[in-house]
């Protein structure tokens, strides 16, 4: 289908129509029984009733690793170094295939719940970015440079990445490439810096964890004259608007303060921060405040076990609020920020506003159940109440992915995750 109509949809309290055409909302119209007539004059725009349901602009995931969608549950219990060390054992048997059929799986999952663009951070990425394209969301993929130190594997990855960089740069589709330097424990300086300049040269954006632990604040610190994570990569030259900062969590005023100067775009992946203990004290509202790009995202499913961003809303509101003893930290609308136009500007997408213009990224919500039978803000209702099977239609960059909860190949994907398993099954 060429185009789009949403007929009779509720937007911002008003009943509307929306035409949603080449990948953008063209148009925005109060419902008028006229424009059925216009849009049946294309026999190519698919005409949908959205009596009685809500649009709300797409979610935008800033930080996953969508292929673990096959790994969750397999390392419970378990502080995040000894986790790291239990998963890259799992990890040195998979294959493209298993990354293939791993990515289709949180591809499914992602539509269920309302994400349309995911930023990732995984292995043989040109397998998630063919399974992300086929499926219909857009995706930000990286190489990621891990070389533990090892002068061989720091060579070996500066070729890779570069030849990658060359093989899907001009292939790309809806999809887009990315460098992600693991982490400060993990990648050697003379790498850091070669994939920084790269990145810069290439213009494509940089995907980091991030202070993430205290042990990692405090290993940094050892190991680099008193410097943080933060101030460690500063001096590096390394952050900037273009970098994608995964969990920010352990910060001083001046981490804080460097961060926002920068305009890093910091990413908060509250659920799987709590599960591993890994902290939970966010500075959401100094981040913010100081210049940074606050956004939310899952982290994967081997620690946060879903990939269910209105449940990650919920979770990072009611926890800012009780560790801050402030009720009213972290309102609706800057919570909803996080997860649309916050996390569009991470990665570079004009998305998430449902405006004439922007992308057209649109969830179709029912609200015909008990979890929107209150006088309450539509928002309060949605974030706070319901769950993610309200979604009943998903419009991803002008592509329906999801219509009446039905998503194409649904049980094929399925079956095809099964049989992946038997990797990980076989590796326990």
């Amino acid at each position: 289908m060429d185009s789009i109509f949403l007929k009779n949809i509720t937007l911002d309290g008003k009943q509307v129509d929306i035409l949603v055409k080449e990948g953008k909302i063209a148009e925005i119209s109060f419902a008028d029984a006229q424009d059925d007539k216009r849009c049946a004059q294309d026999d190519k725009c698919f005409v949908l009733d959205c009596t009685g349901k809500t649009a709300m602009p797409g979610f935008v995931n800033a930080h996953t690793h969508a292929a673990m969608s096959l790994m969750r549950g397999i390392g419970e219990d378990m502080v995040l170094h000894d986790w790291l060390d239990h998963i890259w054992g799992i990890e040195s048997h998979l294959d493209r295939p298993f990354v293939y059929s791993a990515t289709k799986v949180a591809n499914l999952e992602m539509i269920k719940t309302g994400t349309t663009s995911f930023n990732d951070m995984y292995w043989h990425s040109r397998m998630a970015m063919k399974a992300t394209e086929e499926i219909g969301l857009r995706g930000l993929f990286s190489y990621t440079c891990l070389d533990n130190f090892d002068p061989e594997v720091t060579a070996r990855q500066k070729d890779e990445c570069a030849a990658m960089y060359e093989m899907v740069k001009d292939n790309l589709g809806r999809q887009r490439f990315a460098v992600s330097i693991h982490a400060v424990y993990t990648v050697s300086e003379p790498m850091i810096l070669w994939a920084t300049d790269f990145a810069r040269k290439c213009g494509l954006r940089i995907h980091i964890h991030l202070s993430e632990t205290r042990k990692e604040v405090e290993d940094c610190k050892a190991a680099h004259g008193g410097l943080s994570p933060v101030e460690y990569f500063d001096s590096l030259g390394l952050l900037g608007q273009d970098v994608i900062a995964a969990h920010s969590l352990w910060l001083s005023e001046k981490d804080v303060e460097i961060l926002g100067r920068r305009g890093v775009s910091c990413v908060h992946n509250i659920n799987s921060n709590l599960k591993l203990a890994s902290g939970y004290k966010f500075l959401c509202e100094e981040l913010k405040d100081a210049g940074a790009n606050v956004c939310l995202g899952t982290d994967g499913c081997a620690s946060s076990n879903n990939l269910d961003m209105l449940e990650a809303m919920k979770t990072t509101a009611i926890v800012e609020k009780a560790w801050r003893d402030d009720p009213t930290a972290l309102p609706l609308g800057d919570l909803l920020d996080m997860v649309t136009v916050n996390g569009g500007k991470a990665l570079g997408l004009k998305t998430g506003k449902i405006e004439e213009g922007w992308d057209a990224d649109i969830q179709i919500i029912d609200t015909d159940s008990s979890f929107f039978l209150s006088p309450a803000p539509f928002l309060a209702n949605y974030i706070y109440s319901a769950h993610s099977d309200c979604i009943t239609s998903l419009i991803a960059g002008g592509r329906l992915v999801m219509l009446d909860r039905e998503v194409m190949g649904e049980k094929e994907i399925l079956e095809e995750g099964r049989k992946a398993l038997e990797i990980i099954v076989n590796q326990q």
